[in-house]
Protein backbone atom coordinates (compact mmCIF):
# COMPACT_ATOMS: atom_id res chain seq x y z
CA UNK A 1 0.00 0.00 0.00
CA UNK A 2 1.31 3.22 -0.69
CA UNK A 3 1.29 6.37 1.27
CA UNK A 4 -0.97 9.29 0.04
CA UNK A 5 1.07 12.31 -0.14
CA UNK A 6 -0.12 14.54 2.34
CA UNK A 7 0.22 18.71 2.36
CA UNK A 8 2.47 20.35 4.12
CA UNK A 9 1.11 21.17 7.43
CA UNK A 10 3.48 23.06 9.17
CA UNK A 11 3.33 25.46 6.22
CA UNK A 12 -0.85 25.66 6.15
CA UNK A 13 -2.54 28.80 7.95
CA UNK A 14 -4.53 27.87 11.28
CA UNK A 15 -7.81 28.08 9.50
CA UNK A 16 -6.86 25.30 7.07
CA UNK A 17 -5.76 22.94 9.18
CA UNK A 18 -9.00 23.43 11.62
CA UNK A 19 -11.15 22.61 8.68
CA UNK A 20 -9.15 19.35 8.32
CA UNK A 21 -9.56 18.64 11.90
CA UNK A 22 -12.96 18.94 12.02
CA UNK A 23 -13.19 17.19 8.80
CA UNK A 24 -11.03 14.07 10.18
CA UNK A 25 -13.20 14.34 13.94
CA UNK A 26 -16.30 13.93 11.58
CA UNK A 27 -15.05 11.12 9.81
CA UNK A 28 -13.50 9.22 12.90
CA UNK A 29 -17.03 9.72 14.58
CA UNK A 30 -18.81 8.12 12.13
CA UNK A 31 -16.40 5.37 11.78
CA UNK A 32 -17.15 4.97 15.64
CA UNK A 33 -20.95 4.31 15.24
CA UNK A 34 -20.78 2.53 12.59
CA UNK A 35 -18.33 -0.37 14.62
CA UNK A 36 -20.25 0.34 17.87
CA UNK A 37 -23.77 -0.61 15.61
CA UNK A 38 -22.21 -3.80 14.26
CA UNK A 39 -21.13 -4.61 17.56
CA UNK A 40 -24.39 -3.89 19.30
CA UNK A 41 -26.08 -6.01 16.45
CA UNK A 42 -23.84 -9.31 17.23
CA UNK A 43 -24.02 -9.17 20.74
CA UNK A 44 -27.83 -9.26 20.38
CA UNK A 45 -27.38 -11.97 18.26
CA UNK A 46 -25.26 -13.78 20.64
CA UNK A 47 -27.85 -13.07 23.43
CA UNK A 48 -30.87 -14.06 21.40
CA UNK A 49 -28.81 -17.59 21.02
CA UNK A 50 -28.07 -17.55 24.81
CA UNK A 51 -31.70 -17.13 25.80
CA UNK A 52 -33.38 -19.66 22.90
CA UNK A 53 -30.64 -22.64 23.93
CA UNK A 54 -31.16 -23.32 27.75
CA UNK A 55 -29.21 -26.77 27.52
CA UNK A 56 -25.73 -25.15 26.47
CA UNK A 57 -22.73 -25.42 27.80
CA UNK A 58 -23.68 -22.89 30.68
CA UNK A 59 -26.64 -25.49 31.71
CA UNK A 60 -24.57 -27.39 34.02
CA UNK A 61 -23.20 -24.36 36.63
CA UNK A 62 -27.39 -24.13 37.57
CA UNK A 63 -27.37 -25.86 41.30
CA UNK A 64 -30.67 -26.89 43.09
CA UNK A 65 -32.07 -24.77 45.33
CA UNK A 66 -30.90 -24.72 49.14
CA UNK A 67 -32.20 -27.53 51.76
CA UNK A 68 -34.55 -25.74 53.98
CA UNK A 69 -33.11 -25.61 57.25
CA UNK A 70 -35.33 -25.38 60.80
CA UNK A 71 -34.87 -22.00 62.56
CA UNK A 72 -32.30 -22.51 65.58
CA UNK A 73 -32.92 -21.41 68.29
CA UNK A 74 -30.43 -19.11 70.64
CA UNK A 75 -29.07 -21.53 74.23
CA UNK A 76 -26.94 -18.56 75.63
CA UNK A 77 -27.89 -14.61 76.29
CA UNK A 78 -25.49 -11.87 77.64
CA UNK A 79 -26.70 -11.03 80.86
CA UNK A 80 -25.03 -7.52 80.07
CA UNK A 81 -26.78 -7.53 76.79
CA UNK A 82 -29.90 -9.60 76.69
CA UNK A 83 -30.94 -9.01 73.13
CA UNK A 84 -27.11 -10.88 72.58
CA UNK A 85 -27.65 -14.54 71.91
CA UNK A 86 -25.75 -17.57 70.68
CA UNK A 87 -27.70 -21.16 69.68
CA UNK A 88 -24.45 -22.99 70.73
CA UNK A 89 -22.93 -24.14 67.12
CA UNK A 90 -20.43 -22.51 65.54
CA UNK A 91 -17.45 -20.30 66.92
CA UNK A 92 -18.22 -19.02 70.41
CA UNK A 93 -19.20 -14.77 70.38
CA UNK A 94 -16.28 -12.63 71.97
CA UNK A 95 -18.16 -11.40 75.11
CA UNK A 96 -18.77 -15.03 75.68
CA UNK A 97 -15.40 -15.99 75.52
CA UNK A 98 -14.36 -13.08 77.31
CA UNK A 99 -16.81 -14.23 80.35
CA UNK A 100 -15.19 -17.96 79.98
CA UNK A 101 -11.83 -16.20 80.28
CA UNK A 102 -12.77 -14.43 83.46
CA UNK A 103 -14.10 -17.83 85.04
CA UNK A 104 -17.84 -17.54 84.40
CA UNK A 105 -19.01 -21.13 83.49
CA UNK A 106 -21.21 -21.82 80.29
CA UNK A 107 -24.29 -22.98 82.19
CA UNK A 108 -24.22 -19.36 83.57
CA UNK A 109 -25.40 -17.99 80.79
CA UNK A 110 -28.11 -21.00 79.95
CA UNK A 111 -31.37 -19.19 78.62
CA UNK A 112 -33.98 -20.57 81.04
CA UNK A 113 -37.47 -21.75 79.33
CA UNK A 114 -40.68 -21.53 81.37
CA UNK A 115 -42.25 -24.50 82.88
CA UNK A 116 -46.19 -24.97 82.43
CA UNK A 117 -46.51 -24.80 86.04
CA UNK A 118 -44.07 -20.88 85.94
CA UNK A 119 -41.01 -22.84 86.98
CA UNK A 120 -38.12 -21.51 85.41
CA UNK A 121 -35.76 -24.62 84.32
CA UNK A 122 -32.52 -24.66 82.00
CA UNK A 123 -33.11 -25.95 77.94
CA UNK A 124 -32.20 -29.73 77.73
CA UNK A 125 -30.83 -30.50 74.23
CA UNK A 126 -32.07 -33.98 75.60
CA UNK A 127 -35.80 -33.63 76.02
CA UNK A 128 -38.29 -34.02 73.22
CA UNK A 129 -39.79 -31.09 71.85
CA UNK A 130 -43.29 -31.49 71.31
Amino acid sequence: MRKPELPDLEAMQFDELWTIHEELTKILSDRILGEKRELEKRLAKLNQTETSEPEGRDSFRKRPSRRKYPKVVPKYFNPSEPNETWSGRGKKPRWLALALQEGHVLEEFKIKKADDDGDQKPIDDTEPSS
